[in-house]
């Protein structure tokens, strides 16, 4: 080979280049190949030392915007010697069985066989396995590997953007545009994920939703004595002034031990699974009288907002006697109640039922600028990282979606806290001692007039310090919990 060659052939690799170019040429191994294959080992062998360990493949994949998780599975595929190394002919020969699927499924999309994969042709094959994707959402997928601008994707392009991901049908590939484009995390908390019916009869769907379930139980739980020096700041106002993090907290030790920080927070935990599951039958629902008599037809994300705001606003109403009785047992003092029925049975005895929907309309109010913002915020970030830094790729990275959800959650609760405030004061207005049973614009008056603006946040402090580890906890424990009940991501 000439000087050319020689450039795409790394370190101890540009020997074995040679020597294959002497050798048995296996079907596929082009020169051109194998110099792209060998400039691909030698970016991802970092010490040089002739092999790629399962650190580096991470760091590769993850500086390319995959899932450092795929390292694991690709090694596992690729690692015929089982010594948990890759050296370069196990690299190739897995660069090679994994081309020639990626070419055949190529093929299976190019359904007009000009070479390229048009808009038409993802919608056409994303029908056949039974997924209905908007012309919105198929400009996004194919966007996301457009790189010369075109509009369509060619061979090139289509294998340099799944040559690391360990997918090997199209079934796979139409699961992972799927969930890591169009329906990712950072819109959990407005607009619930999309199920096909393959998934709803496989069982995915509620696998996912106990997966879910399990890691807002785990984090809820980890950050439980944030949430109730919250919940304590909100309700007693200027007569909290003066009490910080550290003091909050010591003073609730002191007051009940060290289990009095978790105070409220097994009905905040028992509330999952119920509001999980009547907001994503609700929203299936919803999603149906607005599609109307276009079955096949996706919703726009305007719609899915609408859908899923109206689901969580359904699920709120019908567990918020909940809501109520987790506020009152969070603010409860020692011996005040001797569990959950005790404390419903009290509540009920003393102030009637309409006292477990007390602060119903600000928290339903809530929901709309929370939901809004979130969502808005969210994509915005999400878009605007992919145009500036994404090379190619659908998926932005965990780290980047994780950012963008914490931001746009954050801003979200900004806009709405005032609301949040006034309904948690409202919940708890007969457990505070001589304090004015007020309505809702009643509340509103008396905060502005006794602690001014800043009185409407009150609390806000700890609320936000909670947000990223509840992020990072229930992301951790919701990957788990998939991998546990074979949900594949």
């Amino acid at each position: 080979m000439g000087e050319g060659r020689a450039r795409f052939c790394f370190g101890w690799t540009r020997a074995r280049c040679r020597e294959q170019d002497k050798g048995v040429s296996d079907p596929g191994r082009e020169p051109e190949t194998r110099e792209r294959w060998a400039e691909l080992f030698d970016q991802l062998d970092l010490n040089k030392d002739g092999k790629v360990d399962i650190n580096e493949l991470r760091i590769g994949l993850a500086a390319r915007g995959l899932l450092r998780s795929d390292a694991e599975e690709i090694v596992r595929e690729s690692d015929t010697n089982h010594d948990g190394l890759l050296d370069f002919e196990e690299f190739s020969q897995y660069l090679w069985a994994h081309e020639k699927e990626l070419r055949l499924m190529f093929h299976t999309l190019d359904r007009n066989h000009d070479g390229r994969i048009d808009v038409g042709e993802i919608q056409q094959s994303l029908h056949n396995l039974g997924l209905e994707v908007s012309t919105e959402h198929a400009i996004k997928i194919l966007q996301s590997m457009d790189r010369d601008g075109t509009m369509t994707i060619n061979w090139n392009e289509w294998r340099d953007h799944f040559l690391f991901n360990p997918l090997h049908n199209m079934e796979g590939i139409a699961h992972y545009w799927k969930h890591s484009l169009m329906f990712d995390i950072g819109e959990h908390m407005t607009v619930p994920p999309e199920f096909s019916q393959q998934e709803r009869q496989s069982g995915v769907v509620w696998r996912q939703l106990v997966a879910g379930a399990m890691a807002g139980a785990v984090s809820r739980t980890g950050t439980a004595p944030l949430d109730r020096l919250k919940v304590f700041l909100q309700v007693h106002g200027s007569s909290s002034r003066g009490i910080n993090l550290w003091t909050g907290l010591r003073g609730m030790v002191q007051e009940g031990g060290v289990r009095a920080l978790w105070r409220g927070n097994g009905i905040n935990v028992l509330k999952i699974a119920p509001e999980s599951a009547i907001k994503f039958m609700a929203y299936e629902q919803i999603k149906w009288l607005i599609r109307g008599r276009n079955e096949a037809g996706t919703l726009r994300v305007q719609e899915r907002f609408i859908a899923g705001s109206l689901a969580g606003a359904t699920a709120q109403t019908i567990i918020y006697p909940m809501e109520v009785l987790k506020t009152r047992l969070t603010l409860r003092k020692t011996g005040q109640y001797s569990g959950i029925v005790d404390c419903a049975r009290q509540i009920l005895r003393k102030e009637g039922v309409r006292a477990f929907y007390r602060g119903y309309v600000p928290n339903t109010l809530g929901i709309i600028p929370y939901a809004g913002i979130d969502l808005a915020v969210y994509e915005t970030l999400k878009n605007a990282w992919l145009q500036r830094y994404s090379k190619g790729s659908a998926d932005p990275g965990v780290l980047v979606l994780l950012g963008c959800g914490t931001v746009s959650s954050t801003c979200g609760q900004l806009a709405s806290y005032p609301l949040a405030l006034i309904r948690t004061r409202m919940q708890a207005q007969a457990s505070t001692e001589g304090g004015p049973k007020l309505s809702m614009v009643g509340q509103f008056k008396h905060i502005i007039s006794h602690d001014g603006v800043p009185g409407l946040y009150r609390g806000i402090a700890p609320n936000f310090l909670k947000v990223i580890p509840a992020v990072s906890i229930s992301y951790v424990v919701y990957e788990h919990m998939k991998k546990a009940l074979g949900v594949k991501s």
